[in-house]
């Protein structure tokens, strides 16, 4: 039998306490709380294929948490963040629930005033890990995995050329990093390849659809089952054509099909999960869990799919993965940002019971893995291990990060 002493130090770490998960958070936090003052809140921006918008929270105590806000397209993101910049100074870093819902002032149409909160929000994650000596991970309620899967972008340049099809899954499967679930656009033809197209619609011709299955049937030819893939499309289809297309996937069994109709809630996207052979998935523009809620309670989803960075960052998030837990449902994270956010979104999806993948661009030995220190890959076997360092675990190669800056920049302004 485990002692009642120690059956209450398992309880704080899992979670269980009458808190809730986040009752480590709460009993670490609670000798240190209005010790420390927050003093600036800084922005650097990195360019890449996107800007990069990155978030420093510094304080009195020589502490500071970083994190990423949204990039591109992200105008007025950095606006927003200096803005709400006085709002913080001052303040106790470690009251985090509170200043998010306090400061957060997006009543449903200011998008990027609430992707600058996000990345503030997870800034004060790290900083506290940081102050209370412990992952952030640790704080969020603790690992439910050590390792974190990832997909990747890997369309090959035909979906019909069956040579080109074979060399494209050779040169997939060799990659280092071992990725093994790739997301493709949805196959179109050109004006030029169908006369009945009409480019202005949402729809699929009947020559599109049957080209469409033949593509992605080719692609699990050459790819086998050794690999998943997943169809992102992006908001571009009505209801009857999003079911088409679903059901001509049957065969290739996808993780998912994401995206495929527009983002607001709509008894259509209930119709479509109740007719679709494959997962749908959807959620990247979701501002809060609110957004969810719908989706969720009317059973029109089955992979929930947040990007952090618009939704309101770690806490917000978790509480929509919680949501979805009482409903059998998946995560996932869409994450076209830089290894900042990429480790930071590893970070909370260990957290998360079931948790399919996370989106990247990245973790594949370019530059921007050299963003962070690290003295070996940071993906192997497509996983990433979490790390177990102070707060989000990650420290920025200031050479790197400056030899990227966007025109303009300097190191944190």
């Amino acid at each position: 039998m485990i002692p009642q002493s120690r059956r209450s130090f398992l309880a704080s770490l899992t979670g269980l306490s009458a808190v809730g998960f986040l009752g480590t958070f709460h009993r670490l936090s609670a000798a240190e709380r209005g010790k420390v003052k927050i003093t600036d809140i800084k922005t650097m921006l990195l360019q890449g294929p996107r800007t990069y918008t990155l978030v420093k929270i510094e304080t009195d105590a020589g502490v500071f948490g970083i994190a990423e806000a949204y990039g591109s397209p992200g105008l007025g993101v950095r606006e927003a963040i200096h803005g709400l910049k006085r709002l913080f100074l001052g303040k106790d870093p470690l009251q985090i629930d509170r200043l998010y819902t306090q400061y957060d002032f997006t009543d449903g149409s200011a998008h990027q005033q609430q992707r600058a909160m996000s990345g503030i929000e997870m800034a004060l994650w790290d900083l506290a890990g940081k102050l209370l000596n412990v992952p952030t991970h640790a704080l969020l309620g603790g690992k439910f995995r050590d390792k974190v899967r990832l997909y990747d972008h890997a369309t090959p340049k035909s979906f019909f050329d069956k040579s080109v099809l074979r060399d494209w899954a050779q040169e997939v499967k060799s990659k280092p990093a071992g990725i093994s679930a790739h997301k493709f656009g949805p196959l179109r033809a050109s004006e030029s390849e169908d006369g009945t197209r009409d480019p202005s619609n949402r729809v699929l011709t009947t020559r599109e659809l049957i080209r469409f299955r033949q593509g992605y049937e080719n692609c699990r030819e050459a790819l086998g089952f050794e690999h998943d893939f997943m169809i992102g499309c992006h908001w571009e289809f009505d209801v009857r054509t999003s079911i088409q297309m679903a059901e001509a996937l049957a065969s290739v069994k996808p993780l998912f099909l994401e995206d495929p109709m527009p983002v607001a809630y709509s008894e259509s996207w209930r119709r479509l999960a109740e007719m679709s052979p494959v997962p749908i998935c959807t959620g990247e523009n979701w501002m809060r869990r609110a957004d969810a809620l719908p989706f969720v309670v009317n059973s029109a989803i089955d992979i929930l799919h947040p990007d952090l960075r618009n939704s309101g960052g770690f806490l917000e998030n978790k509480r929509m993965a919680d949501l979805a837990e009482l409903y059998a449902l998946t995560m996932a994270n869409h994450n076209t940002g830089s290894i900042v956010n990429g480790m930071a979104t590893v970070h909370w999806a260990s957290t998360i019971r079931d948790y399919l993948a996370c989106e990247t661009v990245f973790f594949n030995g370019t530059w921007m893995d050299d963003v962070i220190v690290h003295d070996q890959p940071l993906c192997t076997g497509g996983h990433v291990t979490v790390p177990d360092k102070p707060g989000l675990g990650i420290e920025l190669n200031p050479d790197v990060v400056k030899a990227h800056l966007a025109a303009g920049e300097t190191w944190w302004g």
